[in-house]
């Protein structure tokens, strides 16, 4: 699962991609990366895009991917941030998606502000939404707000998982640095809400504060709270592996890959997680097959894997071949 859509909006998928400054060469490396050439963005890149993750599906050993919506920035008022945000996949295309394609399982991405928060939440949930997506330091959504108590008592009890963005951000702008601290979680936890902490509170640079300490005390303390391993197979984030690796901690992750952030062997090797010969074998791996076959190296049990079947939406997650 947290597989990201990207798109510029080629072929009416609705999506639009503001690639600026120093992200220029980072999102023509991201491109090369998954197998795609650096002048795509030029291209029907939206359907390039999503054939190349398909077949790198295919080719690996994973059944399907959680694929991500992603929306706009709104204040909190409720109004569009304009120049705010550098990306967004609207809901529809990734509901559409999933309904095309069984291997792609579609979460949503609905700011709680919007005045229409609710009414698109059902929307979705109609549509076959298995998880609702936020980056609440990039959208600018403080979860702990009294106004958005109603939406999370609707995503509770939809039993609809929250995939919720904690840790440092270096990938998309950030609008309010303090909305990193998973602590802004409590609310949706004490409502009923499923929630994932993405990246588990980690570090993204070298300058963020590291909440992954905070991260795993809320562990002790909500049972509905859990973490998703995407990124960690990047410089920085992944230093924290052998705690993961640990009971009680160890049932409470999920594995999540970040595509289309890189894939690489050297800092779990570097660091002792992995051992030479597995980082030579997986460094001649497709991005996905890679991420996978290293955390299975690391030690991540084969759970690691399945658990997220339990805490998609009932009646909705399928289960894919």
């Amino acid at each position: 699962m947290h597989v990201h859509l990207v798109g510029t909006g080629a072929g009416g998928t609705g999506c639009w991609l503001r690639v600026k400054g120093r992200h220029r060469p980072l999102a023509a490396f991201m491109l090369r990366h998954i197998g795609l050439p650096s002048n795509a963005f030029s291209g029907d890149f939206d359907r390039l895009y999503v054939e190349r993750l398909r077949q790198l599906i295919r080719e690996s050993s994973l059944g399907g991917a959680v694929i991500l919506a992603h929306d706009q920035v709104y204040d909190e008022q409720g109004r569009v941030m304009e120049g705010a945000g550098s990306f967004y996949v609207p809901n529809d295309y990734a509901l559409k998606l999933g309904c095309a394609h069984p291997e792609l399982l579609p979460a949503v991405s609905i700011h709680p502000a919007r005045p229409d928060a609710r009414e698109e939440l059902d929307r979705c949930l109609a549509g076959g939404a298995v998880m609702l997506k936020i980056l609440p330091n990039c959208h600018n959504i403080d979860c702990g707000s009294p106004r958005h108590t109603r939406f999370w008592e609707r995503v509770a009890e939809a039993r609809l998982p929250l995939l919720a963005h904690t840790g440092g951000e270096h990938t998309v702008p950030i609008v309010r640095k303090e909305l990193a601290d998973p602590r802004i979680l409590k609310r949706p936890l004490e409502i009923g809400v499923t929630v994932i902490a993405a990246h588990c509170g980690t570090r993204s640079g070298l300058f963020d504060p590291d909440y992954f300490p905070v991260f795993v005390e809320m562990t002790r303390q909500h049972p509905n709270l859990y973490g998703d391993t995407s990124a960690f197979n990047v410089p920085i984030r992944g230093r924290h592996v052998p705690e993961c690796l640990r009971e009680p901690l160890a049932s409470r992750l999920v594995h999540g890959s970040d595509f289309p952030v890189p894939v690489y062997g050297h800092w779990a090797w570097a660091q002792g997680f992995v051992k030479w010969n597995d980082f030579r074998r997986c460094e001649q791996l497709s991005v996905l097959e890679r991420d996978y076959q290293l955390k299975r190296a690391m030690g991540f049990t084969a759970e690691h894997f399945t658990r997220i079947h339990d805490l998609l939406r009932r009646g909705v997650a399928r289960e894919v071949a």
